[in-house]
């Protein structure tokens, strides 16, 4: 899931550094700084983490949510070099581009010992030009607008956090938690952070990837065109059994013609959309009931249970009853 560890110094302190923006996501922050607390209850006072806030401007910052938090340090009081930079996510990241931060931003990585993002505070790495040349993620949800923001970015959409050198940036919120445990593993090994994970009650490695949480099929187009009605029709009909052919029959089109429309209007070629469907139908019926796996696959036009365990491995990293014991 992640790229290997890289060996770091250790029984040093670190300083762990968030920066802090208007209308950025709370969790973003909280989860990950949490991490590093919690590791210092089981470390060394020599080699705690020490955590520090920067602010923009003189003032709390307000979250997303509300919330109001005061920075520990202004970026101009900043100092010059910390071993973890971190830029969380949120409205700010993505709608914002924060002119006053990237100059500073864009000059301290390349000084911090690592530097990265919580979910969509990706953005921001980018615009301060940071993602260029990069393997990087971000919240699943955000990964076409980044790809198409950041183009000489390598956007990479299934991991839960990715480390690309001393780059390292993770998937949607929570993820923040998970990035955070590899840090401390790298630092202080494996176990530190198991047992941090165990006050969390959470686990060092999940199953699967960002994939399980997002759709994948994009949602039909409200216009009605030959090719929605036929996406309409094959979604109403899931059960059934469809091929090029009988597609592009229901929309009075020869299968190459048929094929070549669907691809450039829909970004997807038939098939995949329709295995992106049954896939989605199946996910939506193992997360809100009980029917037996033989009852989904049915329902979702898998054909057998085989089948659909076959393409839940393949597609999201875990099979059906798997990812039905994440929503149980």
């Amino acid at each position: 899931m992640a790229a290997a560890f890289l060996v770091m110094d250790i029984d040093v302190m670190k300083t762990v550094a968030m920066v802090l923006f208007p209308d950025f996501l709370l969790l973003d922050m909280a989860g990950p700084l949490e991490v590093f607390s919690i590791a210092n209850r089981y470390l060394p006072t020599a080699d705690h983490y020490r955590i520090v806030t920067l602010g923009i401007d003189a003032g709390q910052v307000i979250a997303s949510n509300g919330v109001k938090v005061q920075p520990d340090v202004l970026l101009h009081q900043a100092d010059a070099a910390y071993d973890l930079l971190l830029v969380p996510g949120g409205p700010g990241a993505y709608n914002e581009c924060h002119p006053a931060l990237l100059p500073w931003l864009k000059a301290a990585a390349p000084r911090a010992g690592r530097y990265g993002s919580i979910c969509t505070g990706a953005f921001v790495l980018g615009h301060a030009g940071l993602l260029d040349g990069r393997r990087v993620t971000t919240h699943w949800h955000y990964t076409e607008r980044l790809i198409k923001g950041f183009p000489k970015a390598t956007v990479e959409t299934d991991h839960i956090y990715l480390q690309d050198g001393r780059l390292i940036t993770s998937g949607g919120v929570t993820a923040g938690i998970d990035l955070a445990l590899s840090v401390v593993a790298q630092d202080h090994g494996k176990q530190v952070a198991v047992d941090v994970a165990k006050v969390l009650l959470v686990v060092m490695k999940r199953q699967g990837g960002q994939a399980q949480f997002s759709p994948m099929t994009a949602a039909v187009a409200p216009h009605e065109t030959a090719i929605t009605r036929v996406q309409n029709q094959v979604l109403a009909q899931l059960d059934q059994p469809f091929s090029i052919d009988s597609m592009a029959a229901l929309a009075g089109m020869s299968a190459r013609h048929f094929a070549r429309l669907f691809a450039r209007e829909v970004q997807m070629t038939p098939m995949a959309f329709l295995q992106g469907a049954r896939i989605d139908r199946a996910r939506h019926l193992l997360e809100t009931t009980d029917l037996p796996l033989k009852t989904v696959a049915f329902h979702a036009g898998f054909g057998s249970v085989r089948h659909m365990r076959f393409l839940f491995s393949e597609k999201l990293g875990l099979n059906p009853t798997q990812y039905r014991q994440q929503f149980s």
